[in-house]
């Protein structure tokens, strides 16, 4: 069996010698689109992370069985065409949660603590130099007693609202498809959610109903001081919006996801004045140690099963 792996370099340390025992593997680190079809036209299997594989592609893999997405999105796969040539298609749902959710906390405190400022006040030599033991200059608050706002109320949303909740906030969230009805937390139209909240945290895939659901009038609904976290999808909350409300109203966000992966060096967010209020982390939510060994396992898994 010809297994190929099309961009292992998003699988950082992780080991992949359990795909050896399967069959001959052929591992890329990365793959661009002008090679993709060159190096997967011979393969049983392959293995792609975000690679995209589309319908002229498959049209010229006659030995092509099964497809394996490394991660839960199945958007960079023909699906229609895998089906119409009776290809097997697997992702992997699951692995993150729990790395999606600490990534959650560590974005929140970073900014809500004010981590950026305190640290490089410490290491540039201003605590040295300021003869007292303390600074309050940036203040803090506590978590307890504030409303968050959780957009998507799936696995990773509710593994959010319970943390969130043990620390003393009160949770309650909007359905984006409208269908998710959670008796354990008031259910509140978006509007309520950008208004009321002092924290929202998006849990929900891009689709017709999130593109752009955050843009220039909805982040102007937002109470000063208030933070927004996307660690869905970019394409949630404009961009372009953010780069203009950002040094207009004082708002706090944090990124894991844009539109655009990776970031332009152009983006606009690179050249706000507001930086200390921006977060950005390149899509590593998902991408704990744990997280990645799970992954792999449950990709070995599924092709082990056909």
């Amino acid at each position: 069996m010809k297994i190929v792996l099309l961009d292992s370099l998003t699988f950082g340390d992780t080991d992949l010698s359990g795909f050896d025992v399967l069959g001959e593997v052929n591992n890329y680190k990365t793959t661009s689109p002008d090679q993709t079809l060159e190096r997967i036209k011979d393969a049983d299997v392959i293995v792609t992370n975000k690679v995209v594989i589309t319908h002229d592609m498959m049209n010229e893999c006659e030995n092509l069985k099964l497809i394996c997405i490394a991660a839960t999105g199945m958007n960079n796969v023909d699906l229609d065409a895998a089906k119409e040539k009776n290809i097997v298609v697997k992702n992997v749902a699951g692995y993150s949660t729990n790395s999606v959710i600490q990534h959650t906390f560590s974005m929140l405190f970073y900014l809500m603590g004010s981590s950026r400022y305190y640290d490089e006040f410490v290491k540039d030599g201003s605590w040295a130099e300021s003869g007292l033991f303390t600074h309050v200059a940036k203040p803090f608050f506590e978590l307890k007693g504030k409303k968050w706002g959780i957009i998507g109320l799936g696995n990773i949303g509710r593994g959010v609202a319970q943390i969130a909740t043990a620390f003393g906030a009160e949770v309650s969230y909007y359905s984006t498809s409208g269908k998710n009805d959670n008796a354990d937390y008031p259910k509140e139209t978006i509007s309520n959610i950008l208004e009321q909240s002092d924290v929202i945290s998006i849990h929900a895939p891009l689709n017709d109903a999130t593109k752009d659901l955050i843009a220039h009038s909805e982040l102007l609904m937002m109470k000063d001081g208030a933070i927004l976290l996307n660690l869905g999808r970019g394409g949630i909350v404009s961009e372009d919006a953010l780069s203009y409300i950002l040094d207009a109203k004082p708002i706090f966000v944090g990124l894991d996801v844009l539109e655009k992966e990776p970031m332009a060096k152009d983006h606009a967010l690179t050249k706000i004045k507001a930086q200390d209020r921006l977060y950005i982390t390149p899509h590593i939510a998902w991408t704990s140690s744990e997280a990645r060994t799970k992954l792999i396992s449950s990709v070995i898994e599924n092709i082990k099963s056909i």
